[in-house]
């Protein structure tokens, strides 16, 4: 018989980057950590992070200035798009799961609330600084104050979400004891503010109670998931159907607007200040994410889109406070170069609306570049910035660190890529 020759077996290919960086990140994630929760907090921040940059419009004005628009001022059928990417209340559903684990196990509270305070408010100083520093520039270049309003509010507008985000968040110990009935009384609370405004015409002022009561309500549930409540899958099966039944009930039958998030130039705003469709809204967005936790933590069993997530939640705070000034700085070139298609332009049809797709590859490139940037000026500040743990705070069991973080808080502690 003649001799065959049996070809060595070919070595495996040496892993490349992206795949020993996501090892890495395997390897450095604790064995107790809620996966699902932290594939919630991304997408969370990646709906808002695009409702944003799809909602936020600049129209010209004569003498070269601009005013705020929305693409849902003139093309209405665009509202759906809304119910997708307007995930606040996942937020602060996760927010108030973390910091309810994490308080449980902290040395004391007054440690445990400067650390949480420290690493909520200490970031908002430069984004603050940038734009108050383009404002002036602005007004010294001739800009009226209304534009420069137009410009500026958009990239400080996320500063509002942080302030309800701390109060909440130092009221936690008053919300362990009882989280569902606080959040029952919270949406109360939106109930009778909103029956003051719109079912007795009284003044609109008493509904800004809503910026707090209606965001404590998903907070609350948090709370409440981390206390052991809210484990049974019909239970979020029923609050899933009854949230939604509730927002399309108010929507058809009470006159709330359709659209989960503010419309320039309409007279409600489910959003300025939140509604009681967009609690029932929130109620049916947590009710999902119970019923969807469990997938996603499994699915996150996928070292590279482990590694995703984690680097998402790693910078979600940063990347929450400067997704909007990368929009509003793209706009601003844009408006020294007498507009762009998809920039300033007001945003009157579905051609806007692709050029407007267009350019989000061209914020997220811009963005991953600020972050890291904005990351090293937090180092040069003498203190770490939003959403950044420093990878000391997780340990490899699951415990939680010195200031009393859970492992589902923030990001897992994870090396660098270099």
């Amino acid at each position: 018989m003649a001799d065959r020759t049996v070809a060595a077996p070919r070595p495996a290919p040496a892993p490349g980057a992206l795949a020993a960086f996501a090892t890495r990140i395997e390897a450095a994630t604790p064995a107790g950590r809620d996966r699902g929760v932290d594939a919630l907090r991304a997408l969370a921040v990646a709906g808002v992070v695009t409702g944003h940059w799809l909602v936020t419009a600049w129209a010209p004005l004569p003498g070269g200035t601009v005013r705020v628009s929305s693409p849902l001022t003139y093309m209405p059928w665009l509202t759906p798009a809304s119910w997708v990417l307007q995930t606040l209340a996942v937020f602060f559903f996760v927010g108030g799961y973390a910091a309810a684990r994490s308080l449980r196990s902290a040395a004391g509270y007054r440690v445990w609330v400067r650390a949480r305070m420290r690493r909520l408010l200490r970031p908002v100083g430069l984004p603050a600084l940038v734009w108050a520093g383009v404002a002036a520039g602005l007004a010294v270049g001739g800009m009226p104050i209304g534009p420069i309003r137009s410009l500026v509010q958009p990239a400080v507008g996320p500063v509002w979400f942080l302030a309800v985000f701390a109060a909440l968040t130092a009221a936690t110990p008053l919300l362990r004891a009882a989280p569902l009935t606080v959040a029952g009384s919270a949406a109360a609370v939106v109930l009778a503010a909103d029956a003051v405004r719109f079912g007795l015409g009284g003044p609109s002022w008493p509904g800004w109670v809503n910026v707090v009561a209606g965001w404590l309500v998903p907070y609350a549930l948090g709370v409440a998931r981390a206390g052991g409540a809210l484990t049974s899958r019909r239970v979020a099966a029923g609050m899933l159907a009854a949230g939604a039944a509730g927002t399309a009930a108010l929507v058809v039958w009470f006159g709330y607007p359709a659209s989960m998030v503010g419309v320039t130039g309409a007279k409600v705003s489910n959003l300025g200040p939140p509604t009681l469709a967009v609690v029932c809204f929130g109620v049916a967005q947590v009710g999902l994410a119970l019923l969807v936790r469990e997938p996603l933590a499994r699915l996150m069993r996928r070292p590279r889109l482990w590694a995703a997530i984690a680097l998402v939640n790693l910078s979600a705070m940063t990347v929450f406070l400067w997704h909007q000034t990368v929009l509003a700085a793209t706009a601003l070139v844009a408006l020294r170069l007498g507009g762009l298609p998809g920039l300033v332009e007001a945003p009157t049809g579905p051609a806007w609306l692709a050029h407007r797709l267009a350019w989000l590859p061209v914020f997220a490139v811009l963005l991953a570049l600020a972050v890291p940037a904005v990351r090293t000026a937090g180092r040069l500040r003498g203190g770490r910035t939003a959403g950044e743990d420093g990878g000391k705070a997780d340990t490899r069991d699951g415990r939680p660190g010195e200031d009393g973080r859970d492992p589902d808080d923030s990001a897992v502690g994870v090396p660098g890529p270099g």
